[in-house]
């Protein structure tokens, strides 16, 4: 019998446990501070080259290239290895379920990849280390060495919509699953919190691992309050099985 396709949902809370905080939940700190958010603002940024200079010396101390995967971001490329059929759809830039070993094309990132840069003017991209590496020797604010445009986190800023190409490939996937897990995320962020209750809509079994109650609970076949660390592995390997 065909194994069934397993589409995960990953927000911040998968990365907790590698010392990743939540800047962008409703309670992170871009939220709480109105000064921070303006770093991850794309008109702020954008139009205000102190800004950007702050945003620069953010990245450097930002720790996110640094982190590690933990349990749960090996759980889920040890469910691909095993043969499962898996997607994973991340809230998250930090690019920590391919380093578990995940196939980079078995992950749709909705908010982009921190790991990378992106000119602003022509397109061109580049490692993220790069550019920390121009800033560390001096530069406040590198510009792109193809055109001289604006360089920026390769990530979504506030202000700025989804890839609808990226958001269309989430929803089929969404829509194709035969089991959705939503892990570690509030679901309270449009578009990706309606992935939830489209995945139900279209007769996939829903569990949700998260801490807190989500708008999505009631409608859930399983809701999971244990530890990521602990319960995701758990899930998957039932799965595996």
């Amino acid at each position: 019998m065909d194994k069934p396709l397993v589409a995960i949902l990953s927000g911040a809370g998968i990365s907790t446990d590698s010392g990743i905080p939540d800047y962008r939940g409703p309670n992170g700190l871009w939220r709480r501070d109105p000064e921070a958010e303006k770093l991850v603002t794309y008109t702020y940024y954008m139009g205000d080259p102190e800004i950007r200079r702050r945003s620069w010396r953010m990245r450097r101390r930002n720790r996110t290239l640094q982190a590690e995967p933990n349990a749960a971001h090996h759980a889920v490329a040890e469910l691909e290895r095993s043969g499962v059929p898996v997607r994973v759809i991340t809230q998250n830039v930090d690019g920590l379920h391919q380093r578990a070993g995940l196939s980079a094309r078995k992950v749709v990132e909705l908010h982009g990849s921190a790991r990378s840069v992106v000119c602003t003017e022509c397109g061109d991209r580049g490692p993220m280390e790069d550019a920390l590496a121009r800033v560390e020797a001096g530069e406040e604010d590198p510009p792109c060495r193809e055109c001289g445009g604006i360089l920026k986190s390769a990530t979504v800023m506030f202000g700025e919509r989804l890839d609808p190409a990226v958001l269309g490939e989430a929803l089929g996937i969404t829509k194709a699953c035969q089991v959705f897990l939503a892990v570690g995320t509030s679901l309270q962020v449009q578009p990706a919190a309606g992935l939830a209750g489209l995945a139900a809509e279209h007769g996939a079994r829903l569990v949700i691992v998260n801490a807190e109650p989500t708008p999505y609970d009631a409608v859930a076949d399983e809701v999971v309050r244990e530890p990521i660390g602990t319960a995701l592995p758990r899930l998957l390997r039932e799965l595996a099985e």
